[in-house]
């Protein structure tokens, strides 16, 4: 366990007295610590903690003291407008449901400077991590009202705290089966205006709330073809449109190819009652032009509904949104799921390991990122969870004001590079030593 240099290393009890010390700090909203076992070396190593913990910045405020806690926070987390991202209290409300049915609720506050000719522009932005209802045995059926009736009281205490905008994790109605290869999973595929829309209509009407709705979309007018699709609800209860997945993974497990194929929707912005918003659906975070495209197209915010395993990308996780938000001048929202879904029938991934009927732990870890480097701390790597931010979108333009990287980005000769690169007679533009084989 670290601690600051010249320090004992703390009791299971000290911890705890400094976690609730620290409680404002971290963000959390509801009141609550942590498990009861935190920090216990007891905690097996399977249950998706960190020594315990239920995140990096949790352990990090446990064990080390206010003073070189905060010095690491600023190193990590970067400074918003010259200072800390501030926790934000919410309402009791929320904070009951939150106690109530055991998720991790954190609030956030991004600023911006003060503008002489615009006043802010704040925006309160929510994330809805969780594991799956039931067991992947369960009826189908029985699995989806069961993750209904999971996420209604957290999208409750969403409304309560006055969230504008909510964006639920990838294919949020199912478990990820899309590692398994089975075609049965495709009963889960449902029109854009199918009975979870409709669910998440009720409540985008009654919340007057934005939401984001990541499904397994059949497209019954194209011969039912399927596609990853992020529903867009406005806070009438309206379909703003959708967005299908751009980048679809081919890695070991994550072979997806095998339900659905690259998007045909482009990089559509949707200009909502509260901002520009798009949507960069998992693998697509890997992409750095994808980010642009949406930056080119006026976004504000992007989110990043995602199911990703901590063996496969977890140090990329907390990189690629924020470098993101940095090079594209807006605000990234990363959402991930919880917990370990384990299938009826093994399967394997093509890569030499054995088969296996899970694969991996989904770390949740959902945050967010602005244009100025800055980002909030992260919900559990397993517990379900509602994080929340105000963001100013001021901020967007005034960092692009600032480091002018629009102005300064030479598109044309990243099209004409592109354009010769697609092309089958292209050659690399290298220039060789003359005396290199000689």
């Amino acid at each position: 366990m670290p601690v600051h240099e010249g320090s004992p290393v703390p009791t299971h009890r000290e911890k705890r007295r400094k976690m609730e010390r620290n409680d404002d700090e971290i963000g959390t909203a509801n009141g609550k610590a942590e498990t009861p076992t935190e920090g216990d070396s007891s905690s097996t190593p399977n249950d998706g903690s960190i020594a315990g913990f239920e995140s990096l910045n949790r352990l990090l405020c446990a064990s080390l003291s206010p003073q070189v806690f905060q010095e690491v926070k600023r190193l990590l987390l970067g400074l918003n407008c010259g200072r800390a991202v501030e926790p934000i209290n919410v309402p009791d409300p929320a904070k009951a449901l939150s106690a109530k049915h055991d998720f991790d609720l954190q609030a956030f506050c991004f600023h911006a400077d003060k503008e002489v000719l615009r006043g802010p522009q704040t925006v309160r932005v929510g994330l809805i991590q969780n594991s799956i209802a039931l067991p992947t045995t369960a009826p189908f059926l029985d699995q989806k009202r069961a993750i209904f009736e999971k996420l209604r009281p957290i999208i409750d205490a969403a409304g309560a705290a006055g969230v504008n905008i909510l964006c639920l994790q990838e294919a949020w109605t199912m478990p990820f089966a899309f590692c398994t290869r089975e075609k049965r999973w495709c009963e889960f595929a449902e029109p854009v205006d199918g009975e979870s829309t409709q669910f998440i209509q009720d409540l985008a009407r009654k919340y007057n709330m934005v939401i984001i709705s990541p499904i397994l979309e059949r497209d019954v007018k194209h011969g039912e073809t399927l596609w990853n699709t992020a529903v867009i609800i406005g806070n009438r209860g309206n379909i703003i449109g959708k967005h299908r997945k751009n980048h679809i993974p081919r890695v070991g497990d994550f072979n997806e190819s095998t339900y659905y194929m690259e998007g045909n929707t482009g990089h559509p912005v949707f200009e909502t009652a509260y901002g520009k918003i798009a949507v960069n659906i998992c693998y697509g975070r890997h992409h750095p032009l994808n980010w642009l495209a949406f930056g080119l197209n006026g976004a504000e915010i992007v989110f990043n509904p995602s199911a990703t395993v901590g063996e496969l990308s977890e140090p990329m996780w907390p990189i690629e949104a924020r470098n993101a938000a940095i090079a594209n001048s807006y605000f990234v929202a990363s959402i991930n799921r919880v917990g370990t879904e384990i299938f009826p029938n093994p399967f394997t991934s093509g890569d030499g390991k054995p088969q296996h009927a899970d694969f991996g732990h989904f770390y949740g870890s959902s945050h967010f990122s602005a244009p100025d480097s800055s980002c909030t701390p992260s919900l559990s790597r397993y517990r379900d969870g509602l994080i929340i931010s105000d963001m100013d979108l001021n901020l967007c333009r005034q960092l692009k004001d600032k480091w002018g990287f629009r102005m300064t980005a030479r598109y044309e000769l990243y099209a004409d590079m592109l354009s010769r690169y697609v092309q089958p007679d292209f050659e690399p533009q290298v220039i060789a030593d003359p005396l290199l084989h000689k």
